[in-house]
């Protein structure tokens, strides 16, 4: 996820027994793609950086020595939470030790606090919506490839509504009837629910759109 944006640059499905450090690579590698293919347009290009993919933030799971070898290989800044392990023998490990400590330093410092807030605050949400509020914790589809079309429908959905609340200022079906409703100063008060909205959208469909009949097209509509 980009961390500027909110929006969900890759999205790949991992078997249950493949532990977070196992899944990265695959995880990074996809995204790296989908970013070479935005690049090649040119209206995109121009908004992006030329090292659009230069810091990699992640939470404790994925925390290993391997991890921040390999991610140090690539040339990429980590900012990976540390689990407690308490004090460890680097005698064997010496590449390891090195960019632990230098990763360690990083979430310490302004900058890497930071970004785990807005880790927290855009990533974790965004898990909470999809998997949780868009019932994607449980499914009852067979087949990788069929959970993983589920799962890219639900994903795509979630960057479409950071579109639209960019463009018209509200993200769902629901906040743009609440926003359309209250400029006609119907918006109820005192905190109301929004299903208020919906029964007065229901009693304008049965005082409004009877007389416009005659209209081919609202009468389509209505």
């Amino acid at each position: 996820m980009d961390l500027e944006t909110g929006a969900v640059v890759a999205v790949t499905l991992q078997p249950a027994d493949r532990g977070d450090t196992s899944s990265l690579e695959n995880t990074l590698d996809e995204a790296l793609e989908n970013l070479a293919v935005v690049a090649d347009d040119e209206a995109a290009a121009q908004q992006m950086s030329q090292t659009p993919f230069q810091d990699l933030v992640a939470d404790r799971g994925y925390h290993s020595g391997a991890v921040l070898v390999t991610q140090s290989q690539r040339g990429l800044r980590t900012y990976i939470a540390e689990p407690k392990r308490g004090r460890r023998n680097w005698k064997k490990r010496p590449g390891e030790q090195e960019v632990t400590y230098a990763n360690r330093r990083r979430i310490q410092g302004t900058r890497g606090r930071g970004l785990m807030r807005h880790r927290g605050e855009r990533i974790e949400r965004s898990f909470a919506h999809v998997y949780n509020t868009g019932a994607m914790r449980r499914t009852h589809l067979r087949g990788h490839a069929n959970i993983s079309k589920r799962l890219m429908i639900h994903v795509g959905a979630f960057n479409l509504g950071l579109v639209l609340r960019k463009r018209l200022g509200a993200g769902t079906p629901r906040g743009l009837w609440a926003r359309f409703f209250a400029c006609l100063g119907l918006l109820p008060r005192h905190g109301e629910r929004l299903a208020g909205i919906r029964t007065t959208f229901d009693r304008l469909q049965v005082l409004i759109l009877p007389q416009l009949s005659d209209r081919p097209l609202l009468a389509q509509w209505a």
